[in-house]
């Protein structure tokens, strides 16, 4: 079964073989030869699991590369309940595949109740029950995007590498404390309205910004690796 994850600016995949991930890899969405040349060395798969958020140009050319085959691309959209998680969104369906996917995966992982933070292109910041209830989220632009906007809107503000600073004084400090302030916020502030719920609570992080969030967080959270794969796997192997 080949899982294949693919997002705003990358397409990350896993080949499962008898429930373990015998081949991964992750390249920038442009990289279409890459992909194919890494499609090239392994096995015909069973299945292939998909989670697009990127848009039909993109899912596109992974149908192509992926034709050779023979085998079906299945599209995972968000359901009202799958695989023990109960979807609250007001629009079930409109809620994104990876999001859906990543709390498929962290409700596999705890088992209760935990806020779903993924940091990529943009961080969302997810909430679940103890009993597996989708309770709602945020959606903020990510690090990069935050600080690469900056620069794009102000003219006299540039997008070069700062550091975390409790009070910068130089701009490139004052932009990455600020951009990486107000994504801490959000994550707290959530970890702070979902305890007042759900007094056992846990934070699990993801994607591939959350290395310079994590040591930040004044809460502890568990950091999984490709969550949203490990979602497509578990609802892969839930229908067979």
């Amino acid at each position: 079964m080949l899982l294949l994850d693919i997002g705003n600016s990358r397409i990350k995949w896993a080949l499962v073989q008898r429930g373990d991930w015998a081949h991964i890899g992750a390249f920038d969405n442009a990289e279409s030869i890459s992909l194919q040349q890494e499609f090239a060395h392994i096995p015909v798969p069973s299945r292939i699991l998909v989670s697009n958020v990127a848009g039909k140009a993109v899912s596109e050319r992974v149908r192509a590369l992926c034709a050779a085959w023979g085998r079906p691309l299945e599209f995972v959209n968000a359901k009202p309940e799958q695989c023990g998680v109960r979807n609250g969104y007001d629009q079930p369906q409109r809620l994104g595949s990876d999001r859906w996917a990543a709390l498929i995966a962290a409700w596999h992982e705890v088992r209760g109740a935990c806020l779903v933070v993924s940091c990529g292109t943009a961080t969302t910041v997810d909430a679940l029950s103890a009993q597996g209830d989708f309770l709602g989220g945020l959606i903020l632009p990510g690090l990069h995007m935050m600080q690469h906007s900056l620069a794009a809107s102000t003219a006299q503000l540039e997008a070069t590498e700062g550091s975390l600073k409790d009070f910068p004084l130089n701009t490139a400090d004052a932009i990455h404390s600020g951009v990486l302030r107000a994504t801490l916020g959000a994550i707290e502030s959530q970890f702070v309205l979902l305890k007042s719920k759900e007094v056992n609570a846990r934070c699990v992080l993801s994607g591939g910004a959350s290395a310079k969030v994590k040591p930040h967080l004044s809460m502890r959270a568990d950091h999984v690796d490709n969550l949203v794969l490990h979602g497509l796997q578990i609802i892969g192997e839930s229908d067979v």
